[in-house]
């Protein structure tokens, strides 16, 4: 009997944009970094999160049950206000295999403004443009 492995099998990727809420300290992006680093392991979730000082903008990639039970928590976060998926599908392979959680800050606030607009493919594209240019990627 063959078994499939569930870290290669129906992965999942979704892509959010969402926005810090009003009087949270900009120091609830080092928490959540923190929290999501710390469960993302049991869940199979690996993903880049980058923040703007305003903006957040997440992928996060794993078996699909997991994906969309995390976006679920995230949408009621009290952190997090103006949560938007701008893509979800399945992914062939992790783009961030190595990284429970990679973070990362971006200056400029118009790029994640820009983004949050897109929907599917163009979301995606937008989002592997960032690559390159985020601080610790």
């Amino acid at each position: 009997m063959q078994t499939s492995n569930p870290s290669s099998a129906q992965l999942y990727e979704a892509i959010y944009v969402s926005t810090l809420a009003p009087g949270r300290p900009v120091s609830s992006v080092a928490d959540i970094a923190g929290k999501a680093r710390a469960s993302n392991p049991a869940r199979g979730i690996t993903g880049l999160l980058i923040f703007d000082g305003m903006r957040f903008c997440q992928q996060v990639e794993g078996v699909k049950k997991q994906v969309v039970a995390l976006l679920e928590k995230i949408r009621h976060d009290p952190r997090h206000i103006n949560v938007k998926i701008v893509h979800h599908d399945e992914l062939v392979r992790r783009r961030f295999e190595n990284f429970r959680l990679g973070y990362t800050s971006f200056v400029d606030p118009t790029v994640l403004e820009r983004l949050e607009k897109l929907q599917g493919p163009a979301a995606v594209s937008a989002f592997k443009a960032l690559l390159p240019q985020v601080d610790s990627f």
